[in-house]
């Protein structure tokens, strides 16, 4: 494998751990109603498990509240039952066609929770990418051994190899700054 190789495989690596950190994030409430939010949501439809959003449609007519239309009105139950096992602390209401979900504002307490949930993950997010770093580093060492790079590609790769992920990490703590922002503003 080529050094050029090797950097494009670690990119990719530490974007696949960028996207799985935005998604983490998106899961977190923070004070606005976003449709991501109920991505975790899984009803049992027809005795079968599945996503939310595969037996209904999700709007969000206002910035503070959900409105989710089933496509077969007779799973209302249920999707209110799994909406309420979510442990999201939502509580929809119905009317018989629609389900209604305000989302109420968070208390100071359950912002400094989320906040903290929300820094675990980026450590996490961090952490992970590091990990990247540190097998790409092994294998350029590996590869210096078997003569097929120079001490000077090695050291020369291990400054790009760096740089990404100084990078990567700044983009990873821009996320987290920005879910922070949104989970603390009232």
């Amino acid at each position: 494998m080529s050094d050029r190789a090797l950097l494009d495989k670690m990119t990719r690596k530490m974007d696949g751990g960028l996207d799985h950190l935005k998604k983490e994030l998106a899961g977190l409430r923070g004070s606005r109603a976003s449709v991501s939010l109920l991505d975790h949501v899984t009803v049992t439809y027809y005795g079968t498990p599945t996503p939310l959003k595969q037996v209904s449609t999700i709007s969000i007519p206002e910035s503070r509240s959900f409105m989710i239309q089933p496509w077969d009105p007779s799973s209302i139950p249920d999707i209110e039952k799994a909406i309420h096992a979510s442990d999201l602390g939502l509580n929809p209401s119905n009317d018989g066609k629609v389900i209604r979900i305000p989302i109420p504002a968070l208390s100071e307490e359950r912002r400094k929770q989320l906040v903290k949930i929300c820094r675990k993950y980026g450590e996490d997010s961090k952490i992970k990418i590091r990990g990247i770093r540190r097998e790409t580093n092994d294998e350029l060492k590996r590869l210096h051994k078997s003569s097929m790079l120079t001490e000077d590609d090695v050291r020369r790769n291990e400054a790009a190899v760096q740089k990404i992920t100084d990078r990567k990490i700044q983009q990873a703590d821009e996320l987290l700054q920005k879910k922070e922002e949104e989970i603390l503003e009232i």
